[in-house]
């Protein structure tokens, strides 16, 4: 054999511009090799398109208990669409077991690991693309982030929502079972019937099965253009769901095989669209969280106040929960997140231009789907834009010396909303809940929860348990709650949540004292206090707290956080004007 005729056997056709070469190519990598042919690879296989699964999968939330199957489809398709599917682990954190704890610290931190570790492993690897899977809340931004990041051929792959439980004739939810516990603590339920409504709630596998946050967000990474139109609203354990992953795996390969990157279709219009989506469905509050933080890796120009003027022309069309009563199912049955396109693509309220990881435009895909129109479904959770439900979308961004950066707030109830009246400032979660739970809170009262913002938290919980518990109460439309943290995609009424900057950085909420009148005004967008710019000052000019924690990871992201603002971002090289 000659010296040419030797080197040869050690190469694999494939396109030479495919980061993964590095690892497969040429007589000096026959280590590397050897090791994938320890895995069950072959000539085939490294001759391939190297396509990684990142897949979340845990037995510590329903959301993500089932993904190993769900990534099993995908790596199957991958395989059989002459890709090497090459699937590796993530962490995730369950944000409904770890709600009203102190480990919920952990759920926004463990976005930015995610994307972290979905970034390290793709390109230690050299992968040539990605097919990221998501389940429980922060999966989704974090899987999106790193596709931003690595700026790989990727496509977002949902894991589904769970179905929901029954109860007494009706229908529950997880939203439901954290309402009760106020229910109960107010003597409006007995701890039987509590018991009863836990143990049928949540049926199955699947992320929690309302307009929550991770529906949201599976619904926009449809418009957004990291998935196929329709992959977002299969249940979990429906078949479809399935046939959704076997798209998601050769959509990877044909992505690989074009070229077609996040960077190709990932536009200013994008975000927009994302926008008008998540206004018009009702959608999570944490949704503007993500989006800044998405539209900072990609280094699209995104204010948070972008969210008022999308708002302001994009009316809610769609009652889901918490709003309303109908879930994500319910959606699916009727044709999914793209009648809700068609809808507002009709109206004129979407760039149908914008393309997606399919190399198509959104009106191309819609016109491939011709899903049906709204007016023409027997769906009274679904309106036309013409009758909507709400003038105006569900997300406002509320300004003032309370918030000179901006607050986020989600309207579920009457389109008027003020509130006015003396403050209780709470320095935590916990002794807001407390307060609660003691049966204090009375119709009128405003409630500040305060130190729970990226860095002072740190890691912003979400306080569905507190805003559920002053709900089940009876009070979700007549007590007003503000905090530096989040709430939750299931909370409801007149909850305010981001409010920027934060307590820690020596933000305005900082100088709150008992008793202080602050005004809610959701109209004029306002959340303000009763006090001078100079009192304000004068109240934080010894104002220096100390750090929460100290060590560990907890206390490297009371450093490396961003402003909620901005998406609460911890990325050293993104900037902002």
């Amino acid at each position: 054999m000659s010296k040419q005729d030797h080197e040869e056997t050690f190469e694999y056709e494939k396109d030479p511009d495919l980061p993964s070469n590095e690892v497969t190519q040429g007589a000096e990598r026959a280590p590397h090799r050897a090791m994938f042919r320890a895995m069950g690879y072959d000539d085939t296989d490294l001759s391939s398109p190297m396509v990684g699964i990142a897949n979340p999968a845990a037995d510590i939330t329903p959301c993500n208990v089932h993904l190993d199957d769900v990534a099993g489809a995908a790596y199957e398709s991958i395989d059989e669409t002459e890709g090497m599917p090459i699937e590796f682990g993530t962490i995730t954190i369950s944000d409904a077991i770890s709600m009203g704890t102190e480990g919920m610290r952990a759920s926004l931190i463990s976005r930015e690991i995610i994307a972290d570790s979905v970034e390290l492993v793709a390109f230690g690897e050299r992968m040539d693309g990605l097919v990221t899977i998501g389940g429980c809340d922060k999966n989704m931004p974090g899987m999106m982030m790193a596709s931003i990041r690595t700026d790989l051929p990727s496509v977002f792959l949902y894991g589904g929502s769970i179905m929901p439980g029954e109860h007494d004739g009706r229908e529950v939810t997880i939203q439901n079972l954290f309402e009760g516990v106020g229910a109960v603590a107010d003597g409006e339920m007995s701890e039987s019937e509590l018991d009863e409504m836990e143990r049928t709630a949540c049926p199955g596998a699947g992320s929690c099965g309302g307009m929550f946050t991770a529906n949201t967000m599976a619904s926009i990474s449809e418009v957004l253009g990291f998935a196929p139109l329709g992959s977002a609203s299969p249940p979990a354990e429906d078949q479809s769901r399935y046939e959704e992953a076997r798209r998601a795996g050769e959509l990877a390969v044909e992505a690989v095989e074009t070229g077609r990157r996040p960077s190709d279709f990932l536009t200013r219009a994008s975000f927009e669209n994302a926008i008008a989506l998540q206004v018009a469905i009702g959608g999570s509050t944490n949704a503007v969280l993500h989006l800044l933080a998405l539209a900072a890796e990609a280094g699209i120009d995104l204010d948070i106040q972008a969210f008022n003027e999308i708002s302001a022309r994009t009316p809610k069309i769609a009652d889901l929960q918490p709003g309303g009563e109908r879930m994500m199912n319910d959606l699916h049955e009727v044709g999914g997140v793209p009648v809700v396109l068609r809808e507002l693509s009709d109206a004129g309220l979407l760039d149908g231009g914008a393309t997606t990881v399919t190399g198509d435009t959104l009106d191309a895909q819609l016109a491939a789907i011709d899903p049906p129109a709204i007016e023409d479904l027997d769906a009274e959770f679904l309106h036309t834009v013409d009758d909507p439900i709400h003038e105006r979308g569900a997300i406002r961004i509320l300004t003032g010396n309370l918030a000179p950066d901006g607050a986020v707030i989600k309207i579920t109830g009457e389109d008027h909303l003020r509130h006015e009246g003396p403050v209780q400032v709470f320095e935590n979660e916990e002794d807001a809940m407390a307060y609660v739970q003691d049966g204090n809170i009375e119709s009128g009262d405003v409630v500040c929860i305060r130190n729970e913002g990226p860095c002072g938290g740190p890691g912003m919980r979400e306080m569905l348990g507190v805003t559920s518990a002053v709900a089940g109460q009876g009070h979700a439309e007549d007590v007003a709650l503000f905090t530096d943290g989040r709430f939750s995609g299931a909370t409801r009424g007149l909850s305010i949540g981001h409010v920027a900057p934060e307590a820690y950085v020596g933000g305005p909420i900082a100088a709150l004292e008992d008793g202080d009148t602050v005004t809610i005004d959701v109209d004029n967008l306002e959340l303000s206090v009763d006090l001078s710019a100079d009192e304000i000052d004068s109240r934080l000019a010894d104002y220096d707290p100390a750090p929460a924690y100290e060590t560990g990871v907890l206390a490297k992201y009371v450093r490396d956080f961003g402003s909620a603002a901005n998406g609460a971002v911890t990325n050293p090289g993104v900037t902002w004007d």
